[in-house]
């Protein structure tokens, strides 16, 4: 009983041990005290200690090798989440991409090649590496040419969401090419270069119209001369 008891008392500890140095576990003579709710400084550790407990806050100790000590006064709990809400985030921003491959032979038809195209396709959508390889069996290494013209058909099925990273070429008794994810920009401004040539050509009728009326004026001055 008295084992069991003791190892109940260890999981107990390990549970209850926090991530990082907090209140009176903090046990240095000062500290650096940041954050929005306090004035940033340096304090004995008792004063801080006191500062955090006026606010109803725990103070967590974030920089210990730092000289002093860099703490923070926040909700430790809340602390713990925001610390692990970023590092997820992070993560999710390092993401690398990665390698998929698409299998051919020499002899694969028009249906299998569309189907496997169409997942190449959305492999590149996401961000990801494309290795396309034709498989020569047997005798079918003599039939190069074929692969090499569907690795180049395959490439232009391609063409809209990857670019082709180099030429086709041989490894062993496989052909094969590589693609990555195509980049595409767009264009700044292009909408506003068209404007301006609308409007040249909804002002030409106006200035038509500008030299119509000296015309009409001259007509009108003619008339007192006909009368004399």
């Amino acid at each position: 009983m008295a084992l069991v008891h003791r190892r109940n008392n260890r999981r107990f500890q390990r549970q209850t041990e926090p991530e990082h140095r907090i209140n009176e576990r903090i046990r240095v003579p000062e500290v650096r005290l940041v954050g929005d709710n306090v004035e940033v400084g340096v304090y004995p550790i008792e004063e801080a200690r006191k500062i955090a407990a006026n606010l109803e806050l725990d103070l967590v100790e974030i920089s210990p090798n730092a000289n002093p000590p860099v703490c923070r006064v926040v909700e430790y709990k809340k602390f713990l989440y925001e610390k692990k809400r970023k590092e997820k985030e992070m993560k999710a921003n390092s993401k690398q991409s990665e390698l998929k491959e698409i299998r051919f032979t020499a002899n694969t038809d028009d249906h299998d090649f569309d189907f496997k195209a169409k997942h190449a396709e959305r492999f590149l959508q996401e961000g990801n590496k494309v290795k396309a390889y034709v498989q020569f069996k047997g005798r079918a290494i003599m039939f190069k040419d074929r692969g090499e013209l569907l690795l180049l058909k395959f490439a232009e099925r391609l063409a809209d969401v990857g670019s082709l990273e180099s030429m086709p070429k041989m490894e062993g008794r496989r052909m094969l090419a590589m693609f990555a994810p195509k980049v595409t920009k767009k264009k700044e401004g292009g909408g506003n270069k068209e404007k301006p040539q609308g409007e040249k050509k909804a002002a030409k009728p106006q200035a038509e119209k500008k030299a119509e009326k000296p015309q009409a004026a001259d007509k009108a001055v003619d008339k007192p001369g006909d009368k004399a």
